[in-house]
């Protein structure tokens, strides 16, 4: 068990958003398993399958209630019944390509929906830790090779990445307009990570996924953009990170530094391209193939190199990524390999396995 993270958690209340979603769901096991109370307040499962239903979190759960981020009088009620110490924020549209498709809807979740959030929080006026998830896509990207820091510009060429830099300028504006730790008691951070994998995603437009799908089917994988460069990490990386910070929050309240952006990401040297990680699943996997999307358009949208620096997180949190991209993409092979292996079986004990293994990692 993570010495780090069990006495500023356990026994704690918890409220998560998003905690079926693939990061969400992830968390909300790892909370369960450090002894908070877990209150889950989210949209049903995205996808079938799904890592949530797959490793029963549902069961873990103190409260699992249904619903939209953007109901702001329902989000007000969960918060005030659930009395969180501390609330992670994951509810979002998380993927680029359907921000095209659907770009008021992605502002409308990712902006307006944190916006209810601390709006509820801020009616409550009870003091507690908030953790708001956003994405490394916040940054004004120029096509610079350098990796992001916290002080960069936040921008966004397509309404994904946008709405992210509006999700941070929310979270800005509630910190200084309302919640500043010695006059409200809450504590509002942002957690910024880069490109999540690991077992149980199955979201469309998402590299592992379109993979696994295609491996376990027998299929050749089709790969769009192989040669971008991307800041890959296993899911427990920056949920370790959220943690972290919740838990510094915790324990020093009257710290501002720790209300503030933090990046979770990769060393350097651990950065890979598209076609360096379809070729490490396909390798982790043991069989099948993949090849380049024919006719690749010129654009469609997403940067082509993302790099994202982690010295704030390293220097100030005492955090740092404890896998290897090898060992990222073995286990998260292992984990899908066992999924369907017995698809109708419980991946619960899978998944807390990989976060233990995670734990014992950093000690």
């Amino acid at each position: 068990m993570n010495e780090q993270f069990v006495p500023a958690l356990s026994g704690r209340n918890v409220l998560v958003t998003g905690h079926t979603g693939f990061k969400g769901s992830w968390l909300a096991a790892w909370l369960h398993r450090l002894g908070a109370h877990v209150t889950g307040y989210s949209l049903p499962p995205p996808t079938v399958p799904n890592h949530f239903a797959a490793a029963g979190v549902g069961e873990l759960l103190a409260r699992d209630v249904r619903g939209d981020i953007r109901d702001g009088d329902l989000m007000a009620r969960v918060v005030a019944d659930a009395e969180p110490d501390v609330i992670f924020h994951l509810a979002a549209q998380p993927i680029v390509r359907a921000g095209f498709s659907n770009p008021r809807e992605t502002f409308d979740v990712n902006v307006l929906g944190t916006a209810s959030l601390l709006d509820a929080v801020r009616g409550t006026g009870k003091p507690c830790v908030v953790v708001v998830v956003t994405s490394d896509k916040c940054y004004r990207n120029d096509g610079q090779v350098w990796g992001f820091r916290e002080i960069d510009p936040l921008g966004g060429h397509d309404p994904y990445s946008a709405s992210k830099a509006g999700t941070e300028l929310v979270v800005d504006a509630y910190r200084s307009s309302f919640f500043t730790p010695a006059e409200a008691g809450v504590r509002l951070a942002s957690g910024r990570a880069g490109n999540v994998i690991g077992g149980g995603d199955w979201a469309g437009d998402r590299l592992v996924p379109d993979a696994v799908r295609a491996l376990s089917e027998g299929s050749e994988l089709i790969v769009r953009n192989p040669l971008s460069t991307r800041p890959w990490q296993h899911v427990l990386e920056p949920l370790s990170g959220y943690l972290a910070l919740a838990a510094r929050m915790l324990h020093e309240p009257a710290e501002p530094r720790w209300c503030s952006a933090f990046n979770f990401g990769p060393v350097s040297s651990e950065e890979a391209t598209v076609a360096d990680l379809a070729t490490a699943l396909v390798g982790a996997w043991g069989s099948g193939s993949w090849r380049p999307l024919a006719n690749q358009p010129k654009s469609d949208g997403e940067a082509g190199t993302l790099r994202i620096a982690i010295d704030k997180a390293v220097s100030d949190l005492g955090w740092r990524p404890r896998w290897q991209l090898a060992e990222t993409v073995r286990r998260t092979a292992d984990w899908y390999r066992s999924y369907y292996d017995d698809p109708e079986g419980s991946m619960r004990a899978k998944t807390l396995a990989d976060i233990e293994a995670y734990e014992t990692a950093g000690s």
